[in-house]
């Protein structure tokens, strides 16, 4: 997917629960209707974010999974 967002995070490295964390605090600076990216190696957060974004009003928009890496556009709510 084309990168079209107006942040990107790189949590690459970190474990569960790091990255929904990190990821929780970038969406609370953007404004509504923004795009996070977010690029993550832990399995887990494949889980975590899409039962955060149930959870919340923010929308995944795009989920791409490569070899060792998760990518996820969420939209804020």
């Amino acid at each position: 997917m084309e990168n079209n967002a107006d942040h990107e995070l790189d949590v690459s490295g970190l474990q569960c629960p790091m990255p929904l964390l990190k990821a929780k605090l970038a969406l609370n600076s953007l404004q509504p209707e923004q795009i996070l990216m977010v690029t993550a190696t832990d399995p887990a957060s494949e889980r975590d974010f899409f039962a955060f974004v149930q959870q919340s009003r923010h929308k995944i928009i795009a989920f791409e999974k490569q070899d060792a890496s998760y990518c996820y556009w969420i939209q804020k709510g």
